[in-house]
C-alpha cells in the first residue's frame, strides 16, 4: 500500500486536500494531510517563534508515525511552501520516503530560505532587510503574514481553474503565515538528493514540461540534476492550486507519480550540439562582424549609412552559458540574412539570467540601440528590434513610447505577458498591457503552431488586445514549427516563414 503525505502551501492546511485525499483513499492508499503548526495545526504558544524547522517538526511526526503503521511506500508530497519542511524532513528520513512529489513547486536548496521562492517580487522586496522602506525583516523575527483578500490570491499564484465557490472557500480558511516559516533558511546534509521525485508543473501557473527541457538543454547545472532517470514528470492544464481545481485528475496524477511513471527529460548529449546551437534552417554565407562591447556589428555591402535591425535573444540564459547568445546560429543566422539584403544587422548579449532581471537586461538592450544609432554608418532614424522568445517582456519598453527612429518592431515566438508564477504582473513588462500605447508602430510578430500552451495563451492576449485598439500587428505563422524553429527540425514552409519575416520587417523599415 502506497502512504501519501500530503503537505499543503502558505497560507492553507489540511483542507485543502479533501476532495483530493478522498479520491486517493477510494483508490486504495493510506492518506495523511499535515497540520502545520498555526495552519490548522495547534497554535503557536505564547511568545513561540514558529519558523521552518516548527513545521519540518511537523512533518517529522506525520512521517515517524506512519513509517511505525505502514508497510507501504511513502511519498511526500509539497506544494507551495509546504515543499520546504517536506524535503527538511525527507533530508531527516530519507530511508522512509520512496518518493517526493513536487507540486507547483521550485527547486529550493540548502541555506536558502522559502521568501526566495514567493513569487512577488516587491512582497519579496518588502519582506527583505531594508526592502520597501519598510525596513524589512529578517530571520528570527516574530510576526505573521496576513493572507491575501479574496482578489489578491494572483500574487501567490494563478487562480485560473478554481470555481467562486472554491476562491470563496480558500479565502475564508485561509491563516496567517509565521514569518519565521518563509525567512529561516532550509538546512540540507544532501541525504534527500538519493530520494526520486516527480516534479507536477501546473501549466496554468508557469513553464510546462517541454520550456523545462529548453532550460536544460541551455546547460544551466543545477537544472542538469531533472534529467536524472529519477526524475519524472507531469502536467496539469489548470492554476497554482490543482487540489482545489481539478482534484481527481491531481489523484491520478500522484498515484502515477508512486508507481514511478512521468515524463523524464533528456539529459544534454555532449556529442550532439542542444537545439539551440543546430545550424540555421537557411544556407546563409559567412559575413565578417565587428565586435563591441555586448554587441557585434554585421554590415552589408557598399555605402552607407545603412537602416539596422537589432536583434534581442530571450532567456533566462545561465550566466555561464558558452556561446553567449550573440554567437547561436539564430541570431547570426538572422543577421547575416539582414545584411546581404541591405541593412545593418546587430546582435546583442544582455543580463537576463533570471526573471528578475528584465529591469538590468532593458537597460543593457537600451544602450546597444544607443551605441548602434551613434555609429556613422547606421542610419539612426532607421531601426528595427526583434526580439526572440523570453525576450519578448523587454518589447514593453518600446510599445508603451516607441521613438520616432523605431520604423517596426518583431517578436519570434515571444512571450507577451508574464507568467503567473514570475511574480510581476504588475511590473511595466507586460507588452499585452502596452500595445494599446504603441500608436502606429508597425509590429510583425512570428507565430510558432506547435508552440508551448503557456506561451501561446500570452500571444492570444496580446493579439486580443491588438485587435482592440487597432494596432498595425502582421502575423506571420509557423503552422508546424515549434519555439525556436529556426534550429528545429527546419521544414520548407518555416524557411519560407522566415523569409517573409524579414521582408516584412525591412519593407517597413525601408518605407
Amino acid at each position: 500500500m502506497t502512504a501519501f503525505i500530503l503537505v499543503a502551501g502558505v497560507f492553507t492546511g489540511p483542507y485543502v486536500w479533501r476532495d483530493t485525499a478522498a479520491r486517493l483513499t477510494a483508490e486504495g492508499a493510506e492518506v495523511h494531510t499535515v497540520a502545520l503548526t498555526g495552519l490548522g495545526g495547534r497554535p503557536a504558544g505564547p511568545g513561540e517563534a514558529v519558523d521552518l524547522e516548527t513545521h519540518i517538526a511537523d512533518v517529522l511526526a506525520v512521517i515517524d508515525s506512519v513509517a511505525v503503521e505502514s508497510g507501504g511506500d511513502i511519498v511526500l508530497v509539497g506544494h507551495d511552501y509546504g515543499i520546504h519542511p517536506a524535503l527538511g524532513a525527507a533530508d531527516r528520513r530519507a530511508r522512509s520516503i520512496a518518493r517526493i512529489v513536487h507540486l507547483d513547486s521550485g527547486m529550493p536548496r540548502n541555506g536558502v530560505p522559502a521568501l526566495a521562492a514567493v513569487p512577488d517580487q516587491r512582497l519579496r522586496e518588502e519582506l527583505t532587510e531594508g526592502g520597501g522602506g519598510s525596513g524589512g525583516v529578517q530571520e528570527g523575527q516574530a510576526g505573521e503574514l496576513p493572507p491575501p483578500a479574496r482578489d489578491a490570491w494572483s500574487r501567490w499564484g494563478s487562480t485560473a481553474g478554481l470555481s467562486e465557490a472554491a476562491l470563496d472557500g480558500l479565502t475564508a480558511l485561509a491563516a496567517p503565515q509565521p514569518l519565521g516559516t518563509l525567512l529561516q533558511p532550509l538546512r540540507l546534509t544532501g541525504a534527500v538528493a538519493t530520494v526520486p521525485v516527480t516534479g507536477v508543473l501546473c501549466t496554468g501557473n508557469g513553464p510546462g514540461i517541454e520550456l523545462v527541457q529548453l532550460m536544460v538543454d541551455l546547460g544551466e547545472p543545477a537544472i542538469q540534476a531533472l534529467a536524472d532517470p529519477r526524475v519524472t514528470f507531469f502536467e496539469l492544464p489548470t492554476g497554482h492550486w490543482p487540489m482545489l481545481s481539478c482534484p481527481a485528475e491531481l489523484a491520478e496524477v500522484l498515484s502515477e507519480a508512486a508507481a514511478g511513471r512521468g515524463h523524464r527529460l533528456k539529459p544534454a548529449d555532449a556529442a550532439e550540439p542542444p537545439p539551440h546551437l543546430r545550424p540555421f534552417l537557411l544556407d546563409v554565407p559567412e559575413r565578417p562582424r565587428e565586435r563591441t562591447g555586448n554587441t557585434d556589428l554585421y554590415l552589408p555591402e557598399g555605402p552607407g549609412p545603412y537602416p539596422a535591425v537589432v536583434f534581442v535573444h530571450g532567456g533566462p540564459v545561465p550566466a555561464g552559458a558558452r556561446p553567449t547568445p550573440r554567437d547561436w546560429p539564430t541570431l547570426t543566422g538572422y543577421a547575416r540574412y539582414v545584411a546581404g539584403h541591405g541593412a545593418a544587422a546587430v546582435t546583442v548579449d544582455h543580463r537576463l539570467h533570471a526573471f528578475t532581471d528584465y529591469e538590468r537586461a532593458a537597460e543593457d538592450v537600451a544602450a546597444a540601440v544607443e551605441r548602434v544609432r551613434a555609429d556613422p554608418r547606421v542610419d539612426a532614424d532607421r531601426i528595427a528590434l526583434w526580439f526572440f522568445s523570453g525576450g519578448g517582456p523587454l518589447t514593453a519598453d518600446w510599445l508603451a513610447a516607441p521613438p520616432a527612429w523605431l520604423r517596426c518592431l518583431a517578436a519570434n515566438y515571444p512571450i507577451l505577458a508574464p507568467l503567473p508564477s514570475w511574480g510581476v504582473a504588475d511590473a511595466r513588462f507586460h507588452p499585452a498591457r502596452e500595445v494599446a500605447r504603441a500608436g502606429k508602430l508597425p509590429i510583425v510578430l512570428v507565430r510558432a503552431g506547435r508552440e508551448m500552451a503557456e506561451i501561446a495563451a500570452t500571444v492570444e492576449e496580446f493579439l486580443t488586445a491588438a485587435r482592440r485598439c487597432g494596432a498595425d500587428v502582421e502575423v506571420v505563422d509557423v503552422p508546424e514549427g515549434r519555439h525556436g524553429f529556426e534550429t528545429l527540425g527546419p521544414t520548407d514552409a518555416a524557411r519560407d516563414a522566415v523569409r517573409r519575416a524579414v521582408e516584412a520587417v525591412l519593407a517597413r523599415l525601408t518605407a
